[in-house]
């Protein structure tokens, strides 16, 4: 099925025009932003704006990105971000948009980041009324494409909270016009409350994870101690949180939506996305539906492939590029098995042309078993165990994908049925389901159902992305006949397994009865699988080469020919350059397709031992094509680098000598510090002894926060970690590319100190950074880059020395009028007032000048202390640069 559909065909219905006038836009602005660039060397330069808006209920803190042509009208993209974070957590998705031709505006929502007002988990009359005003201003923007007088062209993506306000804003601003939300819910009620048990762990970690009770709006923290005491929901509960949901205004829904959905969430599982899924549909509205390998519980958030397909999706229906190739109408990533290369659990997707939901193609598969009863024990303890939803279920979901389980489930307080060994694999797309007769010794049962994959001879046991589904039966005393809902998973059972439905009295995730009681099960009839038959799993291809190999082997060997002698007349290395860790010769690198644009043009330096040098310039200076070029990523069009006196090529061996931060690391949480840094070395297939991971670790000074799991870690500590990670083997030269982004001034002081650190004995750190200042601290060398030139190095005492600003210090403050006299001194430019003295620039005539100055003070009756020059490290990078932003 083509869900590339006409735009026209899914507008929804259009409310009375909201004409903005520029002075309204000026009101809700509470300051003008500042403009710096924020974006890769090998794309368009972009720029970002940051900005407070002034809601009229919250002060929201906002960030534009826009890139090319400022004339070029284009649709704007909203993008907001997961529950405890700020707009900073989507900032590279936001840079890529942009520079993808869309105006993109990111926001801390309210209680968050430096955003004002009460968390009010997406309130119609807070957050989502918050985000209409921001598209009233995106309205304003003049490169901003518009569909009508106040009406952008615009589309919201975003994660978990910020994917229910995506869908709540399209549900509630007619204007918008696609929507691309992330593992995210239908109704939170639902979510939070499945079957009216209680979720209280993940309840508890919202509520912690925002700050405190007192961070909310105050009947949210009354509804959560309320339910929280009591160990059930009320109906005013379920209200309050339904009021909340996108559910609530379902039925205006009609944009064109990309969902994906996590396998490994029990906070949001499956059928949280298959409810959004329908409830869209239902009015015809373009939907394509994706099962990611993640979710809250951890795993493969895959989030490269993701944004990839949210851009496209925008492409089609913001941009109206009919050829954009939206992707399937459902898909699914299925693991299984481990790469022998790696050690990574391989990955592929199986998709359909449509949505199967999740009961296509049911298979009964009997179950054998008598009645049961079993108890429910005094406080509800001990509880079984699932999982640990938002603690460790990163580490059981990624096991159980590989075919290993973790689960407790406690003698006397389950039932347990099984199925006969399977004659064949069986694939299980959905929710299983099951009829069975529930009694029990007081007027409610609360039950956990979850069906298991056992091996031959019950050795391996495996809770598929250890989800469990909880089941409340009111009036149970009298017994009653009930459906049970397993969790919506996508797993395959090996020919030969059994497949066993375990119903437990208790859940380490949930709130059960504290009263103790016994229930009593009895089964109905068969477990009904949905095997979704539609869903056809992508096949490995054949390799290119096992086609055109036999019609181009003769080519092949010509062109090996052709090329061996080029080969074999490879750079030999330069003794004299030994000891020299960079020496860049005539470095030149055009942008691609281009003859005339260059990235890197003819630059030229050398970086000595024990030196950390500054890699500096504004957005498009060139600097991350030169780091690419020295990593032996891409190949230079014409000059030359040697490290250590070794021409660098993609590969080469004097490349084991260089360790590299670039961009962040990816580190699993689960596992402790130490443990991610072994695992990648052993990943290098180097002698352990060479990793030298003790001095690296002191160096990083991550002290006893090693042993801790990294999902522990501020984002300072995951730096210093993936610092020590490039670190490993104690690399003679160290890159590091923005190592101190998103870090808080203690930790940016820490970094400095570790670069500092290993320098020291004689290593070199060449660090590429937009702080200036913290630059000037840390450096003692630096190259300043623009338009891919180079325009100065040297020392940074030498290169921040040479400016025309006086300070003079004073012994007593002076009065305004001395000032003014001061400022209309022969050769001074102007003269004024700093927290140490005066700043006092002359105007680079024959009069300026300390030694002339001085004299014309003393006159004056000046209480000068002390004259100097003054000049900061970003005075002489404008003054470089020609005033660029860096």
């Amino acid at each position: 099925m083509d869900l590339r559909l006409p735009r026209a065909r899914f507008p929804g219905p259009r409310g009375p025009r909201r004409l903005l006038a520029a002075a309204a836009a000026v009101a809700v602005l509470a300051g003008v932003g500042t403009w710096t660039a924020a974006a890769s060397d090998d794309g368009p330069a972009v720029h970002r704006s940051d900005r407070m808006v002034d809601t009229g209920g919250a002060r929201i803190d906002t960030s534009y990105f826009t890139a090319g042509s400022p004339d070029a009208k284009r649709p704007a993209v909203l993008i907001g971000h997961g529950f405890g974070g700020s707009k900073a957590d989507v900032r590279a998705q936001a840079q890529k948009l942009a520079a993808d031709g869309y105006a993109v505006l990111t926001w801390s929502a309210r209680g968050f980041g430096k955003s004002t007002g009460k968390i009010g988990l997406n309130d119609p009359r807070g957050e989502v009324a918050d985000v209409s005003k921001l598209i009233d201003w995106l309205a304003t923007r003049p490169e901003v494409r518009l569909d009508k007088d106040g009406d952008p062209r615009v589309g919201l993506t975003g994660a978990s909270y910020a994917g229910a306000v995506s869908l709540l804003t399209a549900g509630r601003d007619p204007r918008v016009d696609a929507i691309a939300p992330q593992i995210t819910y239908w109704n939170l009620a639902d979510a939070l409350f499945p079957d009216g048990v209680f979720k209280k762990l993940w309840a508890g970690l919202f509520i912690n994870t925002g700050g405190g009770c007192d961070k909310f709006e105050k009947q949210l923290c009354a509804m959560y101690e309320r339910v929280a005491e009591a160990g059930k929901p009320d109906a005013a509960a379920r209200k309050l949180l339904a009021e909340r949901s996108p559910a609530a205004v379902g039925d205006r829904i009609k944009v064109p939506t990309f969902l994906a959905q996590g396998q490994t969430d029990s906070l949001f599982p499956l059928t949280q996305g298959d409810a959004i899924a329908r409830g869209i549909r239902a009015h015809h509205a373009p939907v394509s539906v994706d099962w990611i390998a993640g979710g809250h519980d951890g795993g493969d958030s895959e989030q490269d492939r993701v944004e990839k397909r949210v851009t496209t999706w925008f492409d089609r229906y913001l941009k109206d590029d009919r050829s954009a190739d939206t992707g399937p109408a459902f898909r699914v990533t299925r693991t299984g098995g481990v790469d022998s290369t790696d050690g990574a659990a391989q990955q592929r997707g199986a998709s359909a042309d449509a949505y199967p939901g999740l009961r296509s193609g049911p298979r009964a598969v009997p179950l054998t078993g008598r009645e049961q009863t079993f108890d429910n024990p005094a406080g509800a303890s001990p509880p079984a165990i699932s999982g640990l939803p938002g603690v460790g279920g990163s580490r059981l979901s990624q096991f159980a994908s590989l075919g290993v389980g973790v689960s407790v489930d406690f003698p006397g307080q389950h039932a347990r049925f099984d199925s006969a060994p399977l004659g064949k694999d069986l694939r299980i797309t959905g929710t299983p389901t099951v009829r069975a007769h529930v009694k029990s010794t007081s007027d409610d049962a609360v039950l956990f159902a979850k069906v298991y994959d056992v091996g031959p001879g019950g050795k391996q046991k495996v809770l598929p992305s250890q989800l469990v589904a909880p089941v409340r039966v009111a009036d149970a005393r009298r017994g009653k006949d009930v459906e049970l809902r397993m969790p919506a998973v996508d797993h395959k059972v090996q020919k030969g397994h059994r497949l066993r439905l375990v119903l437990t009295s208790t859940d380490l995730g949930y709130a059960s009865p504290t009263h103790p009681a016994q229930y009593t099960v009895a089964l109905k009839g068969d477990l009904q699988v949905p095997t979704a038959p539609g869903v056809e799993t992508a096949a490995a291809p054949l390799p290119a080469w096992v086609w055109w190999l036999p019609a181009a082997g003769a080519v092949i060997a010509l062109a090996l020919l052709a090329t061996a002698r080029r080969r074999s007349a490879a750079p030999a290395p330069d003794p004299g350059l030994a000891e020299v860790p960079l020496r860049i010769t005539g470095l030149t690198k055009r942008y691609a397709k281009s003859t005339d644009r260059y990235a890197v043009r003819d630059l030229s330096f050398t970086v000595e031992k024990g030196q950390v040098l500054g890699l500096l310039g504004p957005n498009g200076a060139g600097k991350t094509t030169t780091l690419r070029m020295l990593m032996g990523l891409i190949r230079p069009d014409a000059g030359e680098i040697r490290v250590f006196g070794h021409a660098i090529r993609p590969g080469a061996p004097v490349l084991s000598r260089v360790g590299a931060f670039v961009e962040g690391a990816g580190f699993l949480p689960h596992l402790s510090g130490r443990e991610n840094l072994e695992l990648y070395w052993k990943a290098t297939g180097r002698p352990a002894d060479d990793a030298h991971l003790d001095e690296a670790l002191e160096i990083a000074g991550l002290g006893d926060a090693l042993s801790r799991a990294v999902r522990t870690y501020s984002q300072g500590m995951r730096q210093r970690l993936a610092i020590a990670q490039a670190m490993l083997g104690l690399p003679d030269l160290l890159i590091l590319d923005e190592p101190t982004n998103g870090l808080d001034p203690p930790q940016i002081r820490e970094m400095r100190e570790v670069m500092i650190r290993y320098a020291r004995e004689g290593r070199t750190v060449i660090v590429s950074s937009h702080l200036l200042a913290e630059v000037e601290q840390s450096c003692t060398h630096l190259v300043v880059m623009d338009r891919g030139r180079l325009v100065q190095a040297g020392p940074v005492a030498e290169i921040v020395g040479s400016g025309d600003t006086l300070l003079v210090g004073l012994a007593s403050a002076i009065p305004d009028p001395l000032v003014d006299k001061i400022a209309a001194l022969p050769g001074v430019a102007s003269a004024e007032r700093a927290d140490d003295g005066l700043l006092v620039r002359m105007d680079g005539t024959e009069h300026a000048g300390a030694e002339r100055l001085l004299p014309e003070l003393v006159r004056l009756d000046v209480p000068v202390r002390s004259v100097g020059p003054h000049r900061r490290l970003e005075d002489a990078f404008l003054t470089l640069i020609g005033g660029g932003a860096a």
